[in-house]
């Protein structure tokens, strides 16, 4: 069996670890060259490293998120390291501030959206010339957005909600216009995904991963790998007449709740 990704070129943004990296590598191993995307170089390379481990190809490129103009200049490496571009995960992304509305200054709305929205739309606005020219001869190119449950549904952090509810609609608004150009958009919604973010908070509270686990139905969190294995089916031609989805990967979060029943019959589920 061929595998899924042979021959294409992908883009990860924030490679270098976490989701981003469980993305690159597990593209690399069906077939893609990845440019790893991010920040930090020496995170990046042992992504890199990792990749050229399993035999396949990966680059670097510096990026801000924060700063239109490495958007345009990742896209330009991808173009001159691999010759094309098929696929982009826009994958960074992140909240702070947890306040009522009163004490939310403006200062931290505008990080969350400047974190958490915005880098969607510098990067796709520079990959996009690239990805239309994949129509021709083959199946067309892929978007793949992530935003989270808190884009979905109320769980706090409203700054940071509101800027990934904005990349769910952004991302429809890109399967419309896009979609009969050959360019398909999607969205990933991690539920709580344990990456290296949460290693200080663990170390501070050791139980907070079960009490959060808790709430959800498969009574785990997510891993990098779920999210991963998600976008490679979204950026395969697997998915080539899904356009326009938002996909939950949140071990059934976003199916409903089980606290009515246990508190119902005191705590039995």
């Amino acid at each position: 069996m061929a595998a899924r990704l042979e021959g294409k070129v992908a883009i990860v943004t924030g490679g270098g670890s976490g989701i981003g990296g469980a993305c690159a590598v597990r593209f690399a191993e069906e077939g893609a060259a990845v440019l790893v995307a991010d920040l930090d170089p020496e995170r990046s390379a042992n992504i890199i490293g990792e990749i050229e481990s399993l035999g396949g190809q990966a680059a670097y490129a510096k990026l801000d998120v924060r700063e239109g103009s490495d958007a345009v200049e990742m896209v330009a490496k991808a173009i001159s390291e691999f010759g094309h571009l098929d696929v982009i995960v826009n994958n960074v992304g992140g909240g702070k501030g947890d306040d009522l509305l009163t004490e939310l200054d403006e200062e931290t709305w505008d990080w969350n959206f400047d974190f958490s929205l915005k880098p969607t739309y510098f990067c796709t606005r520079a990959a996009l010339p690239e990805l239309l020219k994949r129509k021709e001869g083959g199946p067309g190119a892929a978007i793949v957005n992530l935003a989270s449950i808190n884009g979905l549904t109320g769980i706090g952090l409203s700054a940071y909600a509101a800027a990934k509810a904005g990349v769910v609609l952004f991302t429809k608004n890109l399967a419309v216009q896009y979609g009969p150009r050959g360019v398909r958009a999607n969205v990933i919604a991690p539920g709580t995904t344990i990456t290296d973010f949460w290693k200080p908070i663990v170390e501070a509270d050791p139980d907070m991963i079960g009490r959060l686990a808790e709430i959800y139905p498969m009574r785990r969190l997510g891993r990098p790998a779920d999210i991963a294995n998600a976008a490679l089916y979204l950026a395969s031609d697997e998915a080539s007449f899904v356009n326009g989805v938002t996909l939950p990967v949140d071990g059934g979060f976003m199916a409903g709740t089980d606290a009515f029943v246990k508190a119902a019959t005191g705590g039995r589920s």
